[in-house]
C-alpha cells in the first residue's frame, strides 16, 4: 500500500538537505512530510497539486511548501524530463531558541502557518533561484546563512501568491491511495466527458460517497477540481502554440465555447485572448 507520508534523507555532515531531483526520482505521488520544502522547477512542465491548489509548473517556478501540506508534482507527459532543486528543512533546524530570537521575528512568522503554500514571483523568485543551486553545493556555516537568506528574503517580500492557506487532511493511508488513482485517473481522462459515475467508479464508491470523500479530503468538489485542470492545458496551448482559441477550447475537453469562456475567466480573472496577449508581450520585453 503506497503511504502519504514520505521520510526525508539528510546527510550526516548537514542539517538539512538539499538536492536536485531528476526524471526518474522527480516522479513521486501525493505526499506528505514534516519537514518545509523550497523547490525550484529546473527543467519540464506539467500539473502542481498542492492541498486544494491546482495549477501549472514550468522551469523557474518557485515554491514554498509548509510542513505537512500534501503536495504532486505530476508531469505533461509520460515520457518528458522533469528536474527540481528541493530543500527540505525542519521548523526547528536552528533549535526552537534561535528561532525565538528578536532577528528571527520575520522567518518566525512566515513559518508560523505550517500548513501553507505560496508561489514566488517577479524579483524575489529571481533572486530564490539564484541561491537554491548555490546552496546545494554549499558546505559548513554558509550552507545555513544560505538558507536563512533565502528566507529572510521571502518573509521581508510581498512578491508572492498564496496558493493554499490551512489545509489540512485527516487522511488515513487508504484514503490516499484511493486519492492517487483518482488523481491518476483524472488526469489520464480529464480531456473527455467525465461523468460522475465513472470517477466514482475507479474510486469504488457512490456517487453521493464519492462527491463527500472528494470534497473532504481535497476541499473542492470533483468538477471544480476537473476544471483546473482542463483550464491549465488551455492555457499551455494558448502560449505554446497558434492554434485559434476555439480549436483550444475543444482541445481542452469543451464542447461549448460560452462554457470554455466563463470557466476560464473564473480559473484566470481574464478572457483566453488576453491571457494569450499578456504571454506574448513578456515574451517580447
Amino acid at each position: 500500500m503506497k503511504t502519504l507520508l514520505q521520510k526525508i534523507h539528510v546527510e550526516e555532515q548537514h542539517s538539512f538537505a538539499c538536492r536536485t531531483y531528476r526524471t526518474p526520482q522527480f516522479e513521486t505521488n501525493w505526499h506528505k512530510h514534516e519537514e518545509y520544502e523550497l523547490i525550484l522547477i529546473t527543467e519540464g512542465h506539467g500539473t502542481a497539486l498542492i492541498g486544494d491548489y491546482v495549477g501549472e509548473y514550468q522551469p523557474g517556478d518557485i515554491f514554498l511548501l509548509g510542513s505537512g501540506l500534501p503536495h504532486w508534482f505530476r508531469k505533461t507527459r509520460k515520457n518528458s524530463i522533469c528536474s527540481a532543486v528541493v530543500l527540505h528543512f525542519l521548523k526547528d533546524v536552528w533549535g526552537t531558541a534561535f528561532l525565538q530570537m528578536p532577528e528571527m521575528k520575520a522567518i518566525r512568522k512566515l513559518l508560523s502557518s505550517e500548513n501553507n503554500g505560496i508561489s514566488l514571483q517577479k524579483k524575489l523568485q529571481k533572486n530564490i533561484a539564484n541561491l537554491l543551486p548555490q546552496v546545494e553545493i554549499a558546505t559548513g556555516i554558509e550552507r545555513i546563512c544560505m538558507l536563512l537568506n533565502c528566507l529572510q528574503q521571502i518573509a521581508d517580500s510581498k512578491q508572492y501568491d498564496v496558493i493554499t492557506k490551512g489545509f489540512d487532511t485527516g487522511s488515513k493511508n487508504k484514503e490516499n491511495t484511493v486519492i492517487e488513482k483518482i488523481f491518476t485517473w483524472s488526469f489520464n481522462h480529464f480531456l473527455e466527458n467525465i461523468t460522475l459515475t465513472e470517477v466514482a467508479a475507479v474510486a469504488g464508491m457512490s456517487i453521493p460517497s464519492f462527491c463527500r470523500f472528494f470534497k473532504r479530503n481535497i476541499k473542492k468538489s470533483y468538477f471544480d477540481f476537473l476544471k483546473e485542470l482542463r483550464i491549465g492545458h488551455a492555457c499551455k496551448l494558448l502560449r505554446e502554440t497558434n492554434n485559434p482559441i476555439l480549436d483550444i477550447c475543444y482541445a481542452s475537453g469543451y464542447n461549448s465555447w460560452a462554457n470554455f469562456s466563463k470557466q476560464f475567466k473564473q480559473v484566470k480573472q481574464m478572457a483566453p485572448g488576453t491571457y494569450r496577449r499578456h504571454f506574448k508581450s513578456l515574451d517580447q520585453d
